[in-house]
């Protein structure tokens, strides 16, 4: 295994990858592996864990359309692949980039040293049955990598065992993916006893987590607000958290819509979605160094909990009943420990799970607290942390363009169809004429009662009439400052025009542009403008 190796010396990391991964190695590995971190939480990190590229985890009951999205992303079909309204997906399925279609099974899958999944192998052969890599030439793939994962059952079909531990699964794929989409069906909301445990199971990773209310072009308006309603308040009760996760509305496949009432909702949603999955490569080192984060918190509570227990074992007689009286009072251990160490609850283990490992633990076998492993995780958490966190930003500096390309992601991207074109600001940047000059007689009846004094008005005549539209004075300033073109701090008839409609922008709902597009610059003002 890894060498345990704690010299104090610079580090010096060509890049946050190879950091984190020299960091674990050295530091963070020694603890773990002293206080059986592996046993009770997670598998030790491999290089695969620290070069893989961004992973999105897809979580559903059956038939919510979780290997439609992946097909909509990538709009094609990938090896493996079975779509039905019936628990069709019955597998893990991994699609990656690959030069040539195909699927790789997954006890091979587990012994693959460049795959990220070698440490699935401890979910046994009723698991690695039901797991495979479908990889395939994707653009999309290029960037990310998507988990397919079989529908939650509901009713009687839960009750049949799957053989293996699919929440631990779950949860096991949960601590290393960038981003939990849950997906759910507007037609039916029901979330399961399996769904339930699986949603607990990924309780700790609430920030990676989105949620996205799929076919919700088959309702009207009005049941989709009831069903809106609905979904919050079930998972209100799930997730206990005061935040309100973050939810999606849509359809998210390439078929006509069945109620396009809602087709601005969903296109403005989808957008925001793929955004959010198209930020992925760039935020993915920052992803992995918060990680490696909470697993250092958590290694260190660990150390502590061991050394307790191993601390209050007695040498010789009554081991087995000293070991229950422990497991029993293991609350007011952990209470101990958070006043001694000054340590936040939350970043405890949870209790219950933690007293059932430890029944099969045994106790004399655990490591007494040792200072100086605990003091190089501190070393890395205050020292090394910081440095690879300046690394991360440098590094985002200098890939700016690093985002997911290909697929469904290039169809919103430019062109008419891209979100957002033609309104807004953007409404006539097509045309041949001026799209302000539709409204202009208006705008100039108003102006000429403002008394303009060799053709232009005042700021303080603007002001008064600007203040009209109740918009805060920041928004009313940036308006002043995109409609004065020539800078002299007065308008003439085109600029007070183009002011109001930039107003009339932003009254409807619509972002103002960070500088003035070509096709909104006034007739008479173009060549000065085009020439600066």
């Amino acid at each position: 295994m890894f060498r345990k190796n704690l010299k104090k010396d610079p580090e010096l990391f060509q890049n946050v990858s190879e950091g984190l991964r020299r960091l674990y190695r050295t530091k963070l590995f020694p603890l773990e592996d002293t206080y059986r971190f592996h046993d009770f939480h997670s598998p030790a990190l491999e290089d695969a864990d620290f070069d893989n590229k961004p992973m999105v985890l897809l979580v559903g009951q059956y038939s919510t359309g979780k290997t439609t999205f992946i097909r909509h992303l990538m709009e094609q079909d990938f090896p493996g692949m079975r779509i039905g309204p019936e628990p069709t997906t019955d597998s893990f399925i991994a699609v990656m980039h690959g030069e040539q279609d195909g699927v790789i099974p997954g006890n091979a899958l587990v012994v693959d040293p460049k795959k990220p999944f070698r440490k699935l192998n401890a979910f046994g052969n009723a698991f690695l049955n039901r797991f495979m890599c479908a990889q395939m030439p994707n653009p999309v793939l290029e960037s990310i990598s998507i988990i397919d994962t079989p529908g939650i059952l509901s009713g009687e079909k839960q009750r049949i065992s799957r053989g293996y531990d699919f929440a631990a699964v779950l949860e096991w794929f949960a601590e290393r993916v960038d981003r939990i989409i849950l997906l759910f069906d507007a037609h039916k909301l029901d979330i399961s006893d399996e769904f339930s445990e699986v949603i607990r199971a990924l309780k700790n990773h609430e920030d990676k987590m989105r949620v996205v209310l799929n076919k919700a072009d088959q309702i009207s308006t009005q049941q989709l607000m009831r069903v809106y309603g609905a979904l919050m308040w079930s998972l209100g009760k799930i997730i206990n958290t005061p935040e309100v996760v973050r939810v999606y509305i849509g359809s998210f496949w390439a078929q006509p819509l069945l109620v396009p009432d809602n087709r601005k909702l969903f296109e403005a949603e989808e957008q925001d979605l793929f955004l959010d999955i198209q930020s992925l490569p760039r935020n993915a080192a920052l992803r992995k160094l918060n990680d490696l984060i909470k697993r250092a918190r958590l290694a260190k509570v660990q150390a502590y909990i061991i050394s307790s227990l191993k601390k209050e074992m007695p040498s010789m007689f009554g081991k087995e009943s000293k070991k229950k009286e422990l497991i029993s009072n293991l609350g007011e251990i952990y209470h101990r420990i958070e006043k001694e160490h000054q340590i936040s609850p939350g970043d405890f283990p949870n209790l219950a799970k933690m007293q059932e490992l430890l029944n099969g633990q045994d106790f004399s076998k655990f490591a007494a607290l040792k200072p100086k492993l605990l003091e190089a995780v501190e070393d890395m958490l205050a020292n090394d942390i910081a440095r690879l966190m300046a690394m991360v930003r440098q590094e985002e500096a200098a890939m700016p363009s690093q985002v997911v390309k290909g697929g469904a992601f290039e169809g919103t991207m430019t062109g008419p169809f891209g979100h957002g074109y033609g309104e807004g600001a953007s409404e006539g940047i097509d045309e041949l004429e001026w799209v302000v000059g539709r409204d202009k007689p208006s705008y100039d009846e108003i102006f000429y009662t403002l008394s303009p004094i060799n053709g232009k008005v005042s700021g303080a005549a603007a002001k008064k009439e600007m203040l009209k539209s109740k918009l805060p004075n920041t928004v009313l300033g940036k308006i002043w400052k995109l409609a004065d073109v020539d800078k002299d701090g007065l308008l003439d008839d085109e600029e007070f025009a183009l002011a109001n409609h930039l107003i009339k922008v932003k009254l409807e709902g619509h972002e103002l542009p960070p500088t003035l597009p070509e096709h909104l610059v006034p007739p008479s003002k173009r060549g000065t403008v085009l020439e600066e």
